[in-house]
């Protein structure tokens, strides 16, 4: 009998469900039955990509951003006890879970909840330094206080000084047993023609995606080349709306993204961490625009501009004209690096 390994990533965008995909797909190669957990639009995305594989319903964080970013850590912080009421019952249905399924490992990506002491349980996060201005020592160290509930924590990124994560991956001290995983990525390069002049990327809560939406829709309104604009909004059915030169899709699963990334010049998205290692694994030039007040966006955005790696701006004073620079930059690279996944899962071998 093939043992069962919950894996569950927190519902705040699409990111930490997009990473986990390669991640499920592991398993599955290595004899091994996933069992996915989460809320939301992370929920429906790895429905759509494993229709095939049991799913549970985890209760929601309900998290959402300020409109205005100086807000956001503000909003974070008023939202808390929420959050916490949230982790408590995740806890709880985790208990319910393990339980009735038989259930011999954890892989929670970012969920603090979800772990036991019964099985070996994995949390995964590129934030083992939690930057949050002024507080980003509490910050961590609230981090650092859950992640040590967990066996192990591994870290989507490589351990040597040339790195995506930065600072963010490599703290000067952690106590926690780590393990560098490598970057994670669903896709593979293609050699494809070029077929689109600019690709529109969208992730992330609301209201914020909403708003990075009508910001580029105005300035590519009067643009003449091929645009597809991908909205980032999961729903039932994908629809496709052509307007002029732009085609629009609410969302796309990983083979249409992929090859839609691949035929593309240019993307501009989010400089969210999984994004930038989905863009490092195609070599991909891109034009990066954080989400206000994410501090860890706004950190990965300004490192790869000043590796000249990849340009970025806030997107209050983002146009069309900055698109411009790209020519200056080098785009983001791969790191030849192969996931040793048979030995990350050697941990749910034991008895």
């Amino acid at each position: 009998m093939k043992k069962r390994i919950l894996i569950a990533p927190l519902n705040w965008g699409l990111g930490h469900a997009a990473r986990c995909i390669p991640i499920i797909n592991a398993l599955i190669i290595n004899d091994f039955e996933p069992i996915i957990a989460s809320d939301g639009v992370a929920l429906k995305l790895l429905q759509k990509e494993f229709p095939r594989l049991s799913s549970v319903e985890l209760p929601s964080y309900n998290i959402t951003y300020a409109k205005n970013g100086k807000f956001l850590k503000l909003k974070l912080l008023t939202d808390s006890p929420k959050l916490l009421k949230a982790i408590k019952a995740e806890k709880k249905a985790t208990k319910n879970i393990i339980e009735n399924n038989n259930v011999s490992g954890i892989i929670s990506d970012n969920r603090l909840g979800v772990y036991s002491k019964k099985v070996p349980s994995v949390f995964i996060t590129h934030q083992l330094k939690v930057l949050s201005g002024t507080t980003t020592w509490f910050s961590t160290k609230i981090h650092e206080k859950f992640i040590k509930k967990f066996d192990v924590c591994w870290v989507p990124d490589v351990e040597s000084s040339i790195n995506l994560s930065g600072k963010l991956g490599h703290p000067d001290t952690f106590e926690i047993p780590t393990r560098y995983m490598g970057p994670l990525s669903r896709f593979e390069k293609r050699y494809a023609t070029i077929v689109n002049d600019i690709m529109v990327l969208l992730s992330g809560p609301e209201p914020q995606r909403t708003i990075l939406e009508n910001k580029l829709l105005s300035e590519l309104k009067n643009y003449s080349g091929k645009v597809v604009f991908v909205k980032g909004i999961m729903e039932k059915e994908q629809t496709i709306q052509i307007m002029g030169n732009i085609t629009f899709y609410n969302f796309m699963t990983s083979n249409l993204l992929e090859k839609t990334i691949n035929e593309s010049a240019v993307v501009i998205s989010r400089s969210g961490y999984t994004t930038v290692m989905d863009l490092a694994k195609l070599n991909k030039k891109a034009f990066l625009i954080p989400t206000p007040g994410q501090f860890e966006q706004e950190y990965l955005a300004a490192r790869l501009t000043e590796l000249n790696l990849a340009p970025s701006c806030n997107q209050q004073i983002f146009t069309l004209d900055k698109l411009k620079v790209l020519k200056d930059f080098t785009g983001l690279k791969s790191f030849d690096y192969e996931t040793d996944f048979k030995k990350l899962f050697s941990l749910f071998e034991r008895k």
